[in-house]
């Protein structure tokens, strides 16, 4: 066999197992998208859930599903760093509907040159109960849309705990609308105002929030890779925060999320970074 006949059949041979390969990624996207939507009632449509402004619950949750996170982030300010932490639980007492309750934590940390005043107490900053509803899903759309509420009751720091114990209030109602393209791209929109009430003073404090996510899952996998655009308006002033990020499965119920964040906007706030451990318990279908 000459040197150009051994040169087309290793071409060939390439080319044969790239086709094989793919082909096994794609049954392996539609087996996982088959595991998620299944044949099961009520119909749910498999999204990426975004890792920084995570959701309630899946969209279209099934009744029985549950979900513990812990996070932990650091982010960089110009005066000190803040270190945050979260314990979250997520459930769904019923078909396409979803609870959560959140302890949200932060911490600082003094940076050389800065003074003591300027540094705020550490903190369990509040006490987060929300409850999202999922009122439309199609199959033959990839879509799903929700509405949900969450009720942040902030506490005082640590400095001042109990004097008072509950300072104020935010209310937080919320809409998401998610699509995905294909097997392996999604997109979601997480938007809604934040109106903050201090009950010292008895004032009241809005800003809108638009949230944008776009991401691509990892063919033959439950990885995947994304972006979100963290988006805040008040009167006269807009931040904006850019957080690329990564999911990646480390066990059959176990993900970990790792979340860069680089501000546009903000004039006191640096890069940031975030990490979410996710376990999903088994439950009874």
């Amino acid at each position: 066999m000459n040197i150009k006949n051994i040169l087309m059949l290793t071409i060939l041979l390439a080319l044969t197992k790239h086709a094989f390969a793919q082909t096994d990624n794609i049954i392996k996207d539609s087996l996982y998208i088959q595991e998620v939507e299944g044949h099961k009632t009520p119909i749910k449509v498999l999204h990426a859930e975004p890792l920084y402004i995570d959701l309630i619950r899946d969209l279209g949750a099934r009744k029985g599903e549950k979900e513990w996170n812990i996070g932990i982030g650091l982010t960089d300010n110009l005066k000190f760093d803040s270190y945050e932490a979260l314990i979250e639980y997520e459930w769904a007492p019923m078909n396409r509907f979803g609870l959560e309750v959140e302890l949200p934590f932060t911490f600082y940390s003094r940076l050389n040159g800065a003074n003591k005043e300027d540094i705020p107490s550490n903190q369990l900053n509040s006490i987060k109960l929300a409850a999202q509803w999922t009122f439309f899903v199609s199959e033959p759309l990839a879509t799903s849309m929700a509405l949900g509420y969450i009720n942040e009751f902030e506490l005082s720091d640590f400095r001042n705990f109990g004097n008072p114990f509950i300072k104020g209030t935010i209310y937080n109602p919320f809409l998401v609308v998610a699509k995905r393209w294909g097997n392996n791209f999604h997109s979601l929109i997480y938007t809604g105002p934040m109106v903050a009430q201090h009950f010292a003073t008895n004032s009241f404090h809005t800003s809108f929030d638009i949230n944008t996510n776009f991401h691509y899952m990892i063919p033959g996998t439950r990885n995947f890779i994304g972006i979100e655009f963290n988006k805040s308006i008040e009167t006269n002033d807009f931040d904006m925060t850019i957080r690329p990020q990564m999911r990646l499965g480390i066990a059959d119920n176990l993900l970990i999320g790792i979340v860069a964040g680089i501000p546009v906007s903000r004039e006191n706030e640096r890069f940031s970074s975030f990490t979410r451990l996710i376990w999903e318990p088994k439950h009874v279908k």
